[in-house]
């Protein structure tokens, strides 16, 4: 094929990302099964060169990745990101200042842990980040990160939207994760600095969807 052949379009990061991530599952579950030494190499190969690519549309360095994948060693399963989702009233949501992220504003949370439920871990991050004591209510959304504008990461991750409701504690200014914390109103939404790694504007506005309609079934992609 000639310069003039390729195609006019091709492929965004973002399915570059994609392919780049199913090739590395597709690897990792290749060395846990393989019982012949000619395939691991070929598995090693190709897991190397997912983590190149990663590398060139994550702009992180190839050998973070590999640090970041080297205890990824059973069946490979996507990552799930559990985000806790609070309304005062109709209109306002809690969001949380990210010290890891420049203090750009998100809805509380963090990865799934082991040894504790979905709801286990949003209660978790809420009284971490925000002071307050909460239970969690119902799940929201389950959805699949790819599906949604946030920027390329190397992890494939599913996202868990909790509903809990506050029942004590106080908020805190200042916590080991956040640089603050506070209701805002969805008018508000649109000026502010979002995490986009961990929260999008239109999860935000879908989200509040909720607190006016809370008969709303549960979204999944």
């Amino acid at each position: 094929m000639t310069p003039d052949n390729f195609p006019a379009n091709p492929p965004a990061a973002s399915d570059l990302l994609r392919i780049a991530q199913r090739l590395q599952a597709l690897a990792q579950a290749g060395l846990m099964y393989s019982q012949s030494v000619f395939d691991t190499e070929r598995y090693t190969e190709i897991q190397a060169l997912s983590l190149e690519v990663m590398a060139g549309l994550t702009g992180q360095p190839v050998a973070l990745l590999e640090s970041l994948f080297s205890t990824e060693t059973a069946y490979p399963t996507p990552k799930v990101d559990i985000r806790a989702v609070l309304f005062r009233g109709t209109d306002e949501v809690l969001l949380v200042q990210e010290k890891l992220d420049g203090g750009r504003w998100s809805l509380p949370g963090g990865w799934a842990e082991v040894g504790l439920t979905p709801f286990e871990v949003a209660v978790k991050e809420v009284r971490e980040e925000t002071g307050l004591e909460t239970e969690a209510v119902r799940l929201l959304a389950l959805l699949d990160k790819k599906q949604h504008p946030h920027p390329p990461q190397p992890w494939y991750v599913y996202k868990a939207f909790v509903l809990c409701r506050v029942v004590g504690g106080a908020l805190l200014t200042d916590t080991v994760e956040t640089a603050g914390v506070r209701w805002v109103h969805r008018d508000e939404l649109a000026a502010l600095e979002l995490s986009a790694d961990r929260v999008t504007l239109s999860q935000l506005e879908t989200m509040l969807a909720f607190a006016r309609q809370p008969e709303l079934p549960t979204l999944c992609d």
